[in-house]
């Protein structure tokens, strides 16, 4: 097998990749098949952290739509990653591999607190780094989080991890003929308003030079040939 073009990624996933019945909760059966994705990239020496979104658990506009404040609605969504980070946590333990959770919002009953040199020393020991609690800062999504959350532990490419094997002109589900993109420049994501990450994640990737990679996490394989350079998903980048 080929040698991995990737030393250290940052994996993004929605809530929705451990969700249970109907999109919501959390099913333990979709956290071990994240887990034996995550596992099959891990053996081949790439050094993983991963950002979870909190889709599954609370969704911050439907409370603000009602009247709640943007930040309590933010700081309810950062509990959600954390619970998320555990369930996977807890099934990539199972699986046995070694795991920390690390979390921007201090409480240290559960998850080590976030320390960006800690968090690198954890992936040089071959150790999965689950990123919870966003930024720790309300107005600011998990896309963001992962963003600078890739810069600062130098890592090699933002993999953002979808049910859709790229990025498309519009919704496949809806338009079947709807043109899948190879390859986006940041502008381009940007000016085309295609919802792959939110605005500032993607002006901060491209102001750092970082690479983003959208692919269909449940495509067999796909993590896996992502990181050994082979063409999959939709890739943003400056050229």
């Amino acid at each position: 097998m080929a040698d991995p073009v990737y030393k250290r990624i940052l994996l993004k996933l929605g809530g929705e990749a451990l969700a249970g019945e109907g999109g919501i909760g959390i099913d333990p059966r979709k956290a071990e098949k994240v887990a034996a994705r995550v596992e099959e990239v891990r053996i081949l020496g790439v050094q993983i952290a991963i950002v979870i979104g909190a889709g599954n658990l609370w969704r911050g506009q439907e409370g603000i739509e009602r009247g709640m404040e943007r930040a309590t609605a933010d700081y309810m969504g950062m509990l959600g990653t954390v619970m998320n980070s555990l369930a996977l946590m807890d099934a990539l333990e199972r699986g046995g591999s070694v795991t920390r959770v690390m979390s921007a919002l201090e409480m240290r009953a559960v998850a080590e607190p976030y320390i960006r040199r800690r968090a690198i020393r954890h992936l040089e020991k071959d150790r999965i780094v689950i990123l919870g609690g966003g930024t720790g800062n309300p107005y600011f999504s998990t896309d963001t989080a992962a963003a600078l959350r890739a810069m600062e532990i130098e890592a090699d490419i933002v993999i953002k991890a979808t049910k859709v094997d790229g990025v498309y002109d519009a919704d496949p589900q809806k338009k079947p003929d709807a043109k899948r993109f190879d390859h986006l420049t940041y502008l381009d994501a940007l000016s085309r308003r295609l919802e792959v990450m939110d605005s500032t994640a993607i002006s901060l990737c491209m102001d750092n030079k970082l690479p983003i990679l959208v692919l269909d996490m449940w495509q067999s394989d796909s993590l896996t040939r992502a990181v050994l350079g082979e063409p999959v998903g939709t890739e943003i980048s400056d050229t």
